[in-house]
């Protein structure tokens, strides 16, 4: 039977908008004389989920709410959704970064984190203090650190700057040096916010065969936030969907994937419908796929090699036999399905 190594009960993280901590003083004074009174927070009770794209009508955000899932040990579970949709906010929860306003949040193991540049060292440190500083926190010795160090600098690349300190590292080196320090360092939960888009190619590929090793070969459970789903996809075995602050979606990661997609098609597809009948009044568009050669929608990149489009419809005029045999159908007939 599956360990739980992660459970999230409820959770919910508001923020008020324009200010900084729980907000004026007055709304503090009114939480202290509920909570001496042993009532909820009055300020729970307001507030809008997190939707960027519509202008609120109260101060009052929820940046996550009601989230609720669990994480077997050693599975490795892609978060995705659009920006905005709360899956930094999340991490920072688990990481410990910053607390939830509601709900609880149960850990079993050490987590090591690498969420924004440059979270979690000191930028006057040297590469190896911050290694030291980063190894101590998550309780291991300094025999412990001794032994992985090596494996550590080779894997991050930067031995030559090893004893630089990290203020002076490019984003790209920083990074490099966060995800060695915390894949190797032993946690049994690693969490990885998409900041590995700002690696080159070779080590986002050397970074996933990384986590790939952890969790398959050492049996580590790992969090993997990305807008890249074919990463996501080669990675992940199940998958958590965020939209405007709440899980929309929870299962394979095949099946994730598709409820993200899918999620944002609807607009784009009539967009497109709307202008091949500007141009073709008569025609009739009944689908449109978009597809690479993995058979997922996907960000069309500048220079893919292979894409599939297809527009299927119908129309009732009478063809040009060129055409019609372009669409391999008949033209003698007057309604015709339309595939190219």
């Amino acid at each position: 039977m599956s360990r739980k190594v992660i459970e999230f009960d409820n959770v919910g993280k508001q923020y008020v908008l324009g200010t900084i901590g729980t907000g004026t003083l007055s709304q503090d004074l009114n939480r202290w004389w509920a909570r001496i009174r042993g009532k909820e927070d009055p300020f729970l009770k307001i507030g809008e989920v997190n939707d960027r794209t519509k202008k609120g009508e109260s101060n009052f955000v929820w940046a996550l709410k009601d989230i609720n899932f669990s994480v077997d040990e050693g599975d490795v579970v892609g978060i995705i959704g659009k920006n905005g949709a709360g899956k930094s906010t999340l991490l920072k929860i688990l990481s410990r970064v910053t607390s939830p306003t509601v709900g609880t949040i149960k850990v079993k193991g050490r987590i090591a984190s690498l969420l924004e540049v440059g979270t979690g060292f000191h930028p006057e440190m040297t590469g190896r203090e911050n290694i030291y500083m980063n190894g101590t926190i998550m309780g291991m010795t300094k025999t412990e650190i001794d032994r992985k160090l090596d494996e550590i600098v080779d894997f991050a690349g930067v031995e030559k700057y090893l004893d630089t300190p990290v203020k002076r590292y490019s984003s790209g080196m920083m990074v490099r040096l966060g995800f060695a320090i915390a894949a190797h360092l032993e946690p049994e939960i690693l969490v990885v916010d998409e900041v590995l888009a700002v690696g080159d190619a070779e080590f986002q590929k050397k970074a996933i065969g990384k986590m790939q090793d952890v969790s398959k070969g050492e049996g580590r459970t790992v969090l993997f936030v990305s807008h890249n789903m074919a990463a996501v996809k080669s990675l992940c075995k199940t998958g958590v969907v965020l939209k405007n602050g709440q899980v929309a979606f929870t299962g394979n990661i095949d099946d994730s994937i598709q409820s993200y997609l899918s999620s944002g098609i609807s607009n784009h597809e009539g967009k497109i419908i709307d202008h091949i009948t500007k141009l073709k009044p008569t025609i009739k568009i009944t689908d449109i796929q978009i597809n690479d050669t993995t058979n997922y929608y996907s960000t069309i990149h500048s220079g893919q090699d292979l894409l599939k489009i297809k527009v299927e419809g119908t129309t009732e005029e009478v063809l040009h036999a060129d055409l019609m045999a372009f669409f391999k159908t008949n033209s003698k007939y007057s309604k015709h399905r339309i595939s190219a």
